[in-house]
């Protein structure tokens, strides 16, 4: 993983899962990122999938944001947002197991779980009815258009729940039915990650955020998730003994009306564990 700049061998798991290792997202530095969020360019590439291989590949045509510390590579605190870093974990798996990431995610978390509505779509850009409609404004047009019908990606996306599987889910992670004790406790060390939530004072782990609530004694803990049309919000307490989560079906890009929608959500979940 080298090239323009970009050095594998200073990136460790950890930085991948934190969002630490400076690598570009491939959707921002994609040839075709300019056009993608547009009615037309939605309806372009909507069944259209990208291998994660060419994904990495876009993300290392770029010098990267940054390259963590030689030295003490786990201890990178540089931090920002990128879908490459889930593209990379999930070749990573692919490597270590045998298996595809979607395959390593049922047999360790879906099954177990008895998670009966959440499900890896693989290429199939195909939501199973009953769903809502997913409407997306994309910037400067005059009406929303239906984006249901699109392709979720890989490792970084590709996964499709319900409310209440996801705080099935949440509530186990917490309550240390997934992870051994050193495991959970290596993924709750954070580091600040600021301009990524529109709460104040979010950190974030190894794929789950943190941030303080009132009300809530050691805060909660968290992670959304946007797709065209679909935005999530979600929180578990420390101990796993509660969790809320919620799907709304509009995205307004580049609309201050999402910052109220998204404000809103966040008041929702911590009102649902305060009160």
């Amino acid at each position: 993983m080298r090239g323009n700049g970009n050095d594998g061998r200073r990136i460790t798991v950890a930085d991948l899962l934190r969002q630490t290792s400076g690598l570009n997202d491939y959707l921002a530095v994609s040839p075709d990122s300019a056009d993608a969020f547009t009615p037309d360019g939605y309806r372009q590439s909507r069944i259209r999938t990208t291998a994660p291989e060419d994904q990495l590949k876009a993300a290392l045509s770029r010098p990267p944001l940054w390259v963590p510390n030689a030295g003490h590579p786990t201890r990178e605190r540089r931090w920002g947002y990128s879908n490459t870093n889930y593209v990379v974990a999930g070749l990573i798996i692919e490597q270590v197991t045998g298996n595809s990431w979607a395959q390593e995610i049922h047999d360790r978390i879906i099954e177990p779980l008895g998670l009966r509505h959440t499900f890896t779509p693989g290429t199939s850009p195909y939501v199973p009815h009953p769903t809502a409609t997913s409407y997306t404004w994309f910037p400067g047009c005059a009406r929303p258009t239906d984006t249901t019908l699109a392709s979720g990606g890989g490792a970084d996306g590709s996964v499709i729940s319900t409310t209440h599987d996801h705080g099935v889910f949440l509530r186990a992670l917490m309550s240390g039915r997934l992870l051994r004790p050193a495991q959970l406790a290596a993924m709750k060390e954070t580091v600040v990650a600021e301009d990524w939530s529109a709460a104040p004072g979010v950190r974030y782990g190894l794929g789950i955020a943190w941030r303080p609530v009132a009300g809530s004694p050691g805060g909660i803990w968290f992670h959304g998730g946007t797709h065209l049309g679909i935005v999530s919000e979600s929180g578990v307490t420390p101990d796993g003994a509660r969790a809320a989560t919620s799907a709304t079906f509009t995205l307004r890009m580049g609309d201050p009306a999402q910052d109220a929608q998204d404000m809103a959500a966040l008041r929702l979940v911590d009102r649902a564990l305060t009160g």
